[in-house]
């Protein structure tokens, strides 16, 4: 088998379409046309990644600049990275496949610690030196944001500059740093250093010392000490209104199961309800939401841009979103007739009310998931969740009352203060909430989710020790065995994770050569269960002689220096200091957003200051109203409509053969969306829309005409529809006919299926298909989708069979319920070629 390019491996690898570049909504430039290319690169899978929005804005950000390309780049998976580092090829870029260290600048994504030594398998793959000190001007400049950077020491030998705070625009400033230091002729990576050093929220870690300082008098951490007396502290970058800060209307529609397949739409950052564990709380204050017009305006052209079905509402906190009633209402009048469903990810108890959940089911029920994080009223006012039981209690009744089913809890272990008395109260908290039924009168299921608690830089719990690994599975071991029962779904979050997690939130740079021990012995996706390797990190421990516990379970006191001082999130220590010692006292602080400020350091009150929009209801506009009535009845009877059959020939080749056959369902449904055409849906619990498609196709096979039935609300014109689809389907399908169909499709009546085989590499042995057809028959074993083998008989199958030249073939198969076979599985029956080469083969359905 011989790889020549990366198209080559695509066929090799499982979920090939994450790989394609090719979405809806995608941007490629001609790189020879631009003057500066940027990798946006995410640490993760492409399914994690192509979820988070941060990236997006991005991308959106820096192709709107003509003279600068952004592409994107994910972590491959362990098969595509194998393939890659066999075939000595490097990780190249999504869209134009332009491998990495051909970029001018690499900026990755930092959601999560545990995506550290993702960062270093894409280095590792792209060619390019670990180690900041390592490269000069001729690599491309290695920078980062995210939430990981207000504690950025763990990996800051890694990157020549990590950004803190907002990064709209930042990455403009940064990128016209580079173009001026470009312009000018120069390679000093020095001299650009010292330009991205004046920009707000930029930290080049090669710009401090280091020097011990004592904790706790148990270790030494090393603390950054700056070079230049300028370069002292780096400030956070906020964007101080959203309103006017950039947000894309036209989204990349992903392909294959992203974690988050739907809209998404930021009403607000920030959050000042104060929680004292949550760093996200901390950092992102304070509270800035945008307006309602300017989230409709965002909603109309996003959702006409992507054709999604589902809308998720982002924000820290989203039910706390000043105008909630009024914004759900309006976009409600705009989703319930185009069977759009909208959720609410993030909600406090007590801030779900019956009017916003009667809202959110008129199209289909969405999940909730509430987090009182504690069990008992005491522990709760310690962390500041000021929530109460009866809250708690009242947000599950109405949820169930209004026909959910499922409802999600979280908590937390191991808080400051926590008692013997907490875990035992959580049980008993969610046994009574068991005890709610729903409208039927049947109990609805709690999937009840715990994890430890990690103690978080700029938070006021910073100076806590986190339990010991031994604590935390005891905890969690005695949860799992009392909270089994009926209607409970028990999961946790492994401590092992935890604690590793633990370490880097509040570690020091001796751990980026920790880092690097542990990639080098095979730690990769170290934040997915069935593939985190626990062992190996223990091993990396002892051989970087690291005292773990220094780190997690000692605690800290607030005299200390500690190795994230040089970064300012905004929020002073003094205050942190001042909620820590309320938290000892169970002491509450009230949200600052509708009241008095609680002097956290984060306003100004010139530029920068809470902007909440307290609006009523808003009359909504006539055009919506009058398509609300003719669709859902009064004005017109929803019955009354009339609908249209339609049969659809498409045909799906080149890269399109990479597409799994729910693939395709979601790719036409949403460009039947976003081409304007409307589609019937069938009624209940959950509306489907009216699709059927003929003989689904398996993954990397082409076809020249495939079918698919569809009713549409109303009359079609097919030239309209075919011109329409065909605008909005992506690379390799082709919609070559629309026909209008008087009844329901019938059964299908097709008997066979032909189709053309080529071989990329290697020939068909002739003698082999002459044994074959001489043979009265030819039986073969095959696992069925219950696991059980079954013997067929391909003679049966096999209708007929005939080689063109020695790397090429047609064969026609039986197409019959029940009795039917892939030409996959002939040719490897038959011809006992090996699976890569039957993969990299071209199967074209005639």
């Amino acid at each position: 088998m011989s790889i020549k390019n990366f198209q080559d491996i695509l066929p090799l690898v499982e979920r090939p379409s994450r790989y394609l570049g090719t979405e809806i909504n995608s941007i490629k430039k001609d790189p020879d046309k631009v003057k500066l290319k940027v990798a946006l690169a995410f640490p993760d899978l492409y399914e994690i990644g192509i979820s988070h929005f941060g990236l997006q804005i991005l991308y959106d950000i820096l192709n709107k600049h003509k003279e600068i390309v952004a592409e994107r780049v994910y972590a491959p998976d362990l098969d595509m990275e194998s393939y890659l580092r066999s075939s000595h090829m490097p990780l190249v870029s999504m869209e134009s496949h332009n491998p990495l260290k051909s970029f001018d600048i690499i900026g990755f994504s930092l959601l999560y610690e545990l995506n550290y030594t993702n960062v270093l398998t894409m280095l590792d793959l792209s060619g390019i030196p670990f180690f900041s000190s390592e490269r000069d001007g001729l690599f491309p400049l290695i920078i980062a944001g995210g939430p990981c950077t207000c504690n950025p020491e763990p990996v800051a030998d890694f990157f020549d500059a990590l950004v803190v705070g907002d990064g709209e625009n930042v990455i403009v400033d940064i990128s016209r740093a580079w173009l001026a230091w470009k312009e000018d002729g120069s390679e000093d990576k020095e001299v650009l250093l010292k330009q991205l050093s004046l920009i707000k929220g930029v930290y080049v870690p090669a710009f401090f010392n280091l020097t011990g300082s004592s904790a706790g008098s148990k270790t030494f951490f090393q603390i950054p000490q700056p070079r230049f007396s300028d370069y002292k502290v780096i400030a956070r970058e906020i964007i101080a209104d959203l309103d006017t800060a950039p947000f894309p209307d036209a989204p990349i529609v992903p392909f294959g199961k992203p974690v988050h397949d739907r809209l998404r739409i930021e009403i607000a950052r920030g959050c000042t309800r104060g929680c004292r564990f949550c760093q996200a709380g901390m950092i992102y204050r304070p509270v800035r939401e945008r307006s309602v017009n300017r989230l409709l305006n965002l909603f109309n052209a996003s959702c006409a841009a992507t054709g999604y079905e589902d809308l998720s509402l982002l924000s820290l906190s989203t039910a706390d979103y000043g105008s909630i009633i009024s914004l759900i209402e309006r976009l409600m009048f705009r989703c319930e007739p185009r069977q759009i469903a909208v959720s609410l990810p993030s909600l406090r108890a007590g801030t779900l009310t019956p009017e916003l959940i009667n809202l959110i089911k008129r199209v289909r029920k969405t999940g909730f998931t509430i987090a009182p994080e504690a069990g008992s009223q005491r522990l709760r006012e310690v962390i500041n969740k000021n929530i109460t039981e009866k809250e708690i209690f009242d947000t599950v009744q109405d949820v169930f009352g209004f026909g959910w089913m499922v409802i999600k809890l979280y908590f937390m272990i191991g808080f400051p203060s926590e008692t013997d008395e907490d875990l035992p109260a959580i049980v008993e908290l969610v046994k009574r909430l068991r005890r709610i039924k729903s409208r039927a009168g049947r109990r609805g299921q709690i999937n009840v989710s715990v994890a430890t608690f990690i103690p978080k830089p700029h938070t006021p719990f910073q100076w806590a020790s986190q339990i010991s690994l031994a604590e935390s599975r005891e905890k969690i071991e005695w949860l799992r065995a009392n909270l089994k029962m009926p209607g409970i779904h028990f999961k946790w979050q492994n401590p092992e994770v935890s604690m590793l997690e633990g370490l880097f939130a509040r570690g020091d740079r001796r751990l980026g050569g920790l880092l690097v021990d542990a990639y080098k012995k095979g730690c990769k996706f170290d934040g997915w269960g069935d593939r985190f390797q626990y062992g190996l990190w223990k091993k990396a421990f002892s051989d970087q002689e690291l005292d773990t516990d220094s780190y997690t379970t000692c605690a800290r006191d607030v005299t200390d220096r500690l190795p994230w001082d040089h970064i300012d999130t905004g929020v002073t220590k003094e205050f942190l200091k001042l909620e820590w010692e309320k938290a000892k006292r169970g002491e509450h602080t009230p949200d600052c957003r509708r009241g008095d400020c609680n002097t956290c350091g984060v306003c100004d009150f010139k530029t920068i200051e809470p902007k909440v929009f307290e609006v009523g209801k808003e009359e909504p506009d006539q055009d919506i109203v009058n398509e609300f009535l003719y669709n859902k009845g009064g004005a017109a009877d929803k019955k009354a409509a009339f609908y249209t059959r339609v049969r659809l020939c498409y045909s799906k080749q080149g890269r399109a053969k990479y597409f799994g056959h729910l693939e395709l369902v979601n790719i036409f449904l949403r460009a039947m969306r976003r081409a304007g055409i409307l589609l019937k849906f069938t009624e209940g619990f959950h509306p489907m829309p009216k699709v059927s498609f003929d003989d689904p196709l398996p993954i990397g096979m082409e076809s020249l005409n495939e079918t698919l039935h569809l009713v549409v609300c109303g009359s079609v014109r097919p030239d309209a529809v075919i011109t329409g689809l065909n605008n909005h389907l992506p690379e390799g399908l082709l919609v070559k006919d629309c026909q209008i169909s008087p009844s329901k499709p019938a059964i299908k009546q097709q008997k066979s299926a032909t189709y053309l085989v080529e071989l990329k590499e290697g020939c068909f042995d002739k003698q082999k298909l002459d044994d074959f057809v001489k043979s009265s028959d030819f039986v073969q074993t095959r696992v069925n989708r219950k696991g059980k083998l079954k013997k067929i008989d391909f003679k049966d199958l096999v209708l007929k069979i005939n080689l063109t030249d020695p790397c090429r073939m047609i064969i026609r198969l039986r197409s019959e319920p029940g009795r039917t076979a892939r030409p996959f599985e002939i040719i490897k029956g038959i011809f006992n070629l090996s699976e890569e080469i039957i993969k990299q083969a071209t199967i074209i359905k005639q």
